[in-house]
């Protein structure tokens, strides 16, 4: 398993899974996304983006976003191991944090994401933060990384070094709810719409 830079090609399969897991396709491009992909069958088990925003009068800003794991992948450490190659393409950029919007702080937290107040955004990101809320995130909270404190945890190392593809992993409501107690989520008590796609 190995993660890298996504493909012109991949463009479809990118739309179609961003919009099977009800994640943000806003101003797609696949240039700016990464793929993860079993090296023995070349099956694609995941993906994510980091968006370069260019504000008019301040600094670009970096986000990550529009991670996504396919079903059969879950829960084997390939959406962090995509998290990690984005945070290097940022940190490549010469960026020195990278920002992301999301419903489950709890996963971004595990890598040393922290939350932060929608006031300590830049103004383009909070204006992000509104239209997300407003569309497919009606939680989601605004959380920073500095690039040089990434933390990968062993676990999520070591289930990668091992991860094959898993069968009869429909997205029923069971693999939410087991997905959402992984992130630390009652799933009984939740009051927003939870994809097991979303991280």
């Amino acid at each position: 398993m190995y993660v890298r830079d996504a493909k012109n090609r991949e463009e479809v399969w990118l739309l179609d899974n961003i919009e099977a897991m009800g994640l943000d396709e806003t101003a797609f491009r696949s240039r700016d996304y990464v793929i993860a992909i079993d090296e023995e069958s070349g099956e694609k088990a995941g993906f994510g983006r980091i968006r370069i925003h260019k504000p008019e009068d301040a600094p670009e800003i970096c986000e990550l976003t529009s991670i996504g794991v396919v079903a059969s992948w879950r829960e084997q450490g390939v959406g962090a191991h995509v998290i990690e190659r984005l945070i290097d393409k940022a940190g490549d950029n010469e960026f020195e944090a990278v920002y992301a919007l999301v419903g489950v702080p709890d996963y971004l937290a595990q890598f040393g994401f922290a939350a932060i107040d929608t006031n300590e955004l830049p103004p383009k990101l909070q204006d992000r933060l509104d239209a997300k809320r407003d569309s497919i995130e009606p939680d989601a909270i605004p959380m920073v990384l500095s690039v040089g404190e990434f933390e990968m945890p062993d676990r999520l190392r070591e289930r990668f070094k091992s991860a094959r593809p898993r069968e009869d992993t429909g997205a029923g409501e069971s693999d939410a709810d087991e997905m959402a107690e992984e992130f630390g989520i009652d799933p009984d008590e939740a009051t927003y719409k939870y994809d097991t796609g979303r991280q």
